[in-house]
């Protein structure tokens, strides 16, 4: 597997990272606690040493998953979590990111995660009731425990990236970014990340789920499945949709690929900095994933994408207007 380095400060990571949230949480096909160990230890056996979990995502259940299966390798690989919810009755209530409890979150971590330190420490989402300086103090003094090594940012807004690397060097941004959600090149974000040496790791690179070409407009969504109530996964945006994951698989034909691994060869020729984290809960989609690191796209490739998904409109919001609201600030 081939590594990226994210941010100034050497966080060395392989080019393509494991989101292990759906293994667990927001989706309607979920795997066990044992299954989802299991196939975290074969991500590492396949060179992925990058893995993202939250407190929120369970909630704790993710990370406890994620701690199990990765205390045997803890030396070779790194860990990202994140803070920023408020948590009550196992339901999220809210954002709670006061330096005091952004301490309470480091060490109920730490134990879930059986580590003496989290490699990468996000703010999930940017609380407009504490400033940001007091975020990335708290993750300062945090650092300068040896209890974090990284402080990063999720759905930030531009200058809220730059008060916040004022106080503390931030290694790495956490935002949607695909070929069907390209806020990131028109929002500052990319030149944010470009002018303060700034990795970003693309959640939802897959469009969750919609790019591998394995849904469309008759898929039915499971109980519990938080897409159902994205605009985009409507019946009617998913039948519009349709072009782009068509436009994947004319490209994946060609280079005797699958349109998911079109989809992220994509995103790391946009940048040597990015590191996408794509999700699954199947061992053989792991490893399609994973092979997208081994295709090139060239230079030409690359402008023909691009103009061909100029033509193509996506249809609705990434999210509901409620949770649009929290992003970008």
């Amino acid at each position: 597997m081939q590594k990226r380095v994210l941010g100034k400060n050497g966080l060395e990571v392989s080019a393509i990272g494991f989101g292990c949230m759906g293994l667990n949480f927001g989706y309607a096909g979920t795997v066990s606690r044992d299954e989802g160990v299991r196939l975290i230890r074969q991500g590492v056996d396949r060179g992925v040493t990058f893995f993202d979990t939250a407190e929120v995502y369970g909630p704790f259940t993710n990370e406890e998953m994620v701690g199990e299966a990765l205390a045997p390798v803890r030396d070779r690989v790194v860990i990202a979590t994140k803070f920023g919810f408020r948590i009550e009755n196992g339901k999220q209530v809210g954002m709670d990111s006061r330096p005091e409890r952004i301490r309470e979150v480091a060490e109920a971590s730490l134990k879930r995660l059986r580590t003496e330190v989290i490699d990468l420490f996000y703010q999930h989402r940017v609380d407009p009731n504490v400033p940001i300086e007091d975020v990335a103090g708290a993750v300062k003094d945090l650092v300068a425990e040896g209890k974090v090594r990284h402080f990063g940012l999720s759905e930030p807004g531009a200058q809220t990236v730059r008060r916040a690397h004022a106080v503390h060097p931030v290694t790495t941004l956490q935002n949607e970014y695909s070929l069907w959600t390209r806020g990131p090149e028109t929002n500052g974000i990319l030149d944010a990340c470009e002018e303060l040496g700034i990795g970003l790791v693309p959640y939802s690179p897959l469009g969750k789920g919609f790019l591998t070409g394995a849904m469309g407009k008759d898929t039915t969504l499971g109980e519990g499945d938080f897409r159902a109530i994205l605009p985009r996964f409507t019946p009617e945006a998913m039948a519009k949709n349709q072009a782009l994951v068509d436009l994947l698989k004319r490209i994946a034909e060609a280079k005797q690929a699958t349109p998911a691994q079109i989809a992220l060869s994509w995103l790391l020729a946009q940048k040597p900095w990015i590191v996408p984290i794509p999700g699954t809960t199947k061992l053989h989609r792991l490893e399609e994933n994973l092979g997208a690191a081994d295709i090139v796209l060239s230079a030409d490739d690359l402008v023909g994408i691009e103009r061909a998904a100029a033509e193509i409109p996506i249809e609705g919001e990434r999210y509901p207007e409620h949770l649009l609201a929290v992003t970008g600030r």
